[in-house]
């Protein structure tokens, strides 16, 4: 009876020591693996704290902010401006002269900047009565300089002071769809120029390649090339870019055109920014004559179905080689959009003689 009670009591003292172990080891696991989602937690939060952290202190470092002649000068941090101080920009900036100008337009006046062989800026000085306004200026501004796109032209910088403001933006050699197509390149190309330009290239030589559309006639490859370019840069303001912006200014002289023959969109935002209590929607007069939709002038109202109707004139320029605003068709009583649908019969001479399509072959 007594052998039989200790085996008993080493049974029972085998399975709570069991019990014990079990229970020991199952808050082990349990601690073990509350320490690790701890660590892991932690090491979440620091990686999502530096990444913050990170993306500020680049946002900073993106920008040249200085504060220069009582004003501020921002920039915006590329290959083009990362060799350039504010000050010296400022300083040459100061020293330009009615000689420099290249171009005037209803916002301002343009002027050729060139710092060396290497990098050549066409500087817009804003008419400071149409641009007294808070921080919303420069917030659009900003958001403008982060726009990058192979088909718009890209915002290097501005600078804000009381006295004026200025737009620095891309420059491209072979100037404006406009000039391109109805000759007088650079003359024409900055003549009605409504933005600053900046113009990154080899050499500030290639600038003026001294060379008419009549001497190089542009073919059909380019002429279609342009068009694809010019198109995707439009949708990209419309659809991608946020937030979405009308251009309300779609024309042959705001399609710029690089080295390479590659169509880039300018002078989107302008209106907006010079029309303070104006949205990008709804405004006064903004647009040119010949290029603005039939309902822009019911309703005032500023869409992007506007754009693309401008954009489609601008297609027809492109074809006919005919400006919308040509005298002809105020002689005529008519626009380039019902022109190209009258018979041969009905059209001056002078207008269908404008340019030779027939000596292109079209590549559609």
């Amino acid at each position: 009876m007594q052998i039989f009670l200790r085996l008993k009591a080493k049974k029972y003292q085998s399975e709570a020591s069991y019990s014990f172990r079990f229970k020991n080891m199952a808050n082990s696991v349990a601690l073990g693996l509350y320490i690790t989602i701890c660590c892991i937690a932690f090491i979440m939060s620091k990686i999502i704290v530096s990444f913050l952290l990170y993306k500020r202190w680049a946002r900073k470092r993106r920008m040249m902010e200085d504060t220069l002649s009582g004003g501020k000068m921002v920039m915006f941090r590329s290959p083009t401006t990362q060799s350039l101080t504010s000050k010296t920009f400022m300083k040459m900036t100061m020293k330009l002269s009615n000689k420099d100008i290249i171009g005037s337009g209803g916002y301002g006046t343009v002027y050729r900047l060139i710092i060396d062989d290497n990098s050549a800026f066409a500087v817009k000085r804003l008419n400071k009565g149409n641009t007294d306004r808070d921080r919303g200026f420069e917030r659009e501004l900003n958001a403008m300089g982060d726009i990058k796109h192979r088909n718009i032209v890209t915002l290097h910088g501005y600078y804000i002071a009381p006295q004026f403001n200025l737009l620095i933006y891309e420059l491209m050699p072979n100037g404006s769809l406009d000039a391109l197509l109805h000759g007088n390149r650079v003359q024409t190309f900055f003549q009605n120029y409504v933005m600053v330009s900046v113009l990154f290239s080899a050499s500030h030589k290639n600038i003026d390649t001294g060379k008419s559309s009549k001497e190089k006639p542009l073919d059909w490859p380019s002429r279609c090339k342009i068009a694809v370019g010019a198109a995707r840069g439009l949708s990209y303001l419309h659809h991608d870019c946020i937030p979405h912006i009308i251009h309300r200014d779609i024309k042959s002289s705001n399609i710029l055109l690089d080295q390479n023959m590659e169509a880039r969109v300018s002078d989107f935002g302008l209106a907006t920014l010079m029309e303070p209590d104006k949205s990008h929607v709804t405004t006064i007069a903004a647009g040119t004559f010949g290029y603005l939709a039939p309902e822009y002038f019911d309703t005032g109202r500023a869409t992007t179905k506007g754009d693309v109707y401008s954009f489609g004139v601008v297609l027809l320029e492109l074809l006919t080689g005919k400006r919308p605003t040509d005298e002809s068709f105020i002689e005529e009583g008519t626009k380039l959009v019902t022109w190209v649908t009258l018979p041969p019969i009905n059209k001056s001479p002078q207008n269908t003689s404008s340019i030779k399509l027939s000596s292109y072959k079209c590549p559609l």
